[in-house]
């Protein structure tokens, strides 16, 4: 079933998208020669008022194939002789308004069918509205007055709407010890501005994390520039005992430093690694953290018909600048283009979330795919606009320019420079794809 989710999410997104081209295309009277699902040999063809349509052995992939859509009969300087004029009904023929209108019709068509997707979302689920649910006890944003059940609207003069927009904020804007927060918040009605400093606590570390549950307490990371690690501790390993004291959970284990908080002494370890136990002393260290002393996770909130359209289109406006900053990361080196994920990736993410929910029913499972249909159609939508040869942004770049001097791009200049995107994307997808496999391992 799991399989069958992801083959439909990217069937969907793949369909709207070059539905987008056919219909605009149509619209325009530009001839389509094959509109096909897939790639590879076809399975499945059929003609019909002389376009041409396909189910293809390979499922993630898909074209609209359109008449004059290459170019032939131009000359290098992108002419056409009077004996090599393109159709009326080639892509060619048409103005450069239109053949704008056509490549843009593809990312556009992502967008809405994210937007339809988030529109059934919320009416069954509701949206995250931006309410504080939880201030740290002794913190800045508690002196300031901060309270469970304010909503906060501004968070340093910029918009929040939803919660995601409350953690995407102190994601995009990492926060430093001389930070400043100011908070716009609705309370019962009435706004208020609240000001204070970030939180900064101090705490003594060994540079573990694991997870505070029944389960035994096994090591989840281990930073390599920890005291943990230079002691011989690595992800895997199991602790069995602190100090002396039995530990049978990840929750005991976590209980354990609740009465016995860290001084900087020695902590001994008593640990576990393929069926061998030893001990091993950690000396931790003092650790500044800052945060912003709250949280907003409130549950979803059902809304009215035009709240929910107004909300679906928050929806599709989160993702669309949670591409771009992320984007924006990878180019400023905060995160890796090891990071990426390919289709490899976004299956195994569908395959888990399906896994982790179904047990929940198939409202939840279906809400879960929904969810991820709106992430995956609006980052398509986006990534497709960028300027890049192969693209359609790099098409419409291209367009754009003839637009602006009235003369078609270099016919050897526009080939070279799509064939240099293609290489580069392919050898980019060789090795997200790496890294998607060597994830699964």
């Amino acid at each position: 079933m799991k399989w069958l989710f992801a083959i439909l999410i990217f069937g969907a997104i793949i369909l709207f998208h070059e539905f987008g081209h056919f219909i605009i295309a149509k619209m325009n009277g530009v001839a389509v020669e094959e509109f096909s699902m897939g790639f590879g040999p076809r399975l499945i063809s059929a003609e019909h008022g002389g376009t041409r349509y396909s189910l293809k052995l390979l499922p993630f992939g898909g074209s609209c194939q359109m008449k004059g859509m290459l170019e032939g009969g131009m000359d290098e300087d992108g002419n056409f002789s009077s004996s090599d004029r393109p159709d009326e009904d080639s892509f060619q023929a048409k103005s450069v308004g239109r053949r704008i209108a056509i490549v843009a019709a593809g990312p556009v068509f992502n967008f809405i069918l994210a937007f339809t997707a988030a529109v059934v979302m919320i009416s069954v689920m509701g949206y995250d509205p931006s309410d504080v649910t939880y201030v740290q006890p002794d913190s800045t944003a508690e002196a300031a007055g901060l309270l469970a059940g304010d909503r906060v609207e501004r968070i340093n003069g910029r918009k929040v709407v939803i919660g995601r927009d409350v953690d995407a904020y102190f994601l995009y804007h990492p926060l430093t010890e001389t930070d400043t927060l100011t908070l716009l918040i609705d309370r019962d009605g009435e706004k208020r501005e609240i000001a204070f400093p970030v939180n900064v606590t101090e705490r003594y570390l060994m540079g573990i994390r694991y997870y505070a549950d029944d389960n035994p307490a096994v090591l989840t990371e281990v930073g390599e520039t920890t005291p943990a690690y230079a002691a011989g501790i690595r992800t895997g390993d199991t602790v069995v005992a602190v100090n002396g004291t039995a530990i049978s959970s990840g929750a005991a284990f976590q209980e354990y430093f609740t009465g016995h908080e860290m001084d900087g002494s020695s902590v001994t370890l008593r640990l576990s690694r393929d069926g061998t136990e030893w001990e091993v002393s950690v000396v931790p260290t003092i650790q500044k953290s800052v945060s912003e002393g709250f949280l907003c996770y409130a549950a979803r909130e059902k809304v009215s018909a035009p709240r929910t359209l107004r909300y679906s289109l928050t929806e599709i406006r989160f993702w669309i600048e949670t591409v771009l900053q992320s984007l924006k990361m990878m180019f400023t080196g905060r995160i890796g283009v090891d990071e990426l994920s390919g289709p490899v990736g976004v299956v195994n993410i569908v395959s888990e979330t399906y896994e982790e929910s179904k047990e929940e029913g198939a409202l939840v499972v279906s809400m879960n795919m929904l969810y991820l249909l709106i992430l995956l159609s609006a980052n398509v939508g986006v990534m497709n606009l960028l300027p890049i040869p192969a693209l359609d942004g790099g098409r419409l770049l291209f367009l754009i320019i003839e637009g602006l001097t009235g003369r078609k791009v270099n016919r050897k200049v526009e080939a070279g420079i799509t064939f240099a995107g293609v290489l580069l994307l392919i050898l980019l997808m060789v090795f997200v794809m790496y890294h998607d496999i060597a994830r699964l391992f």
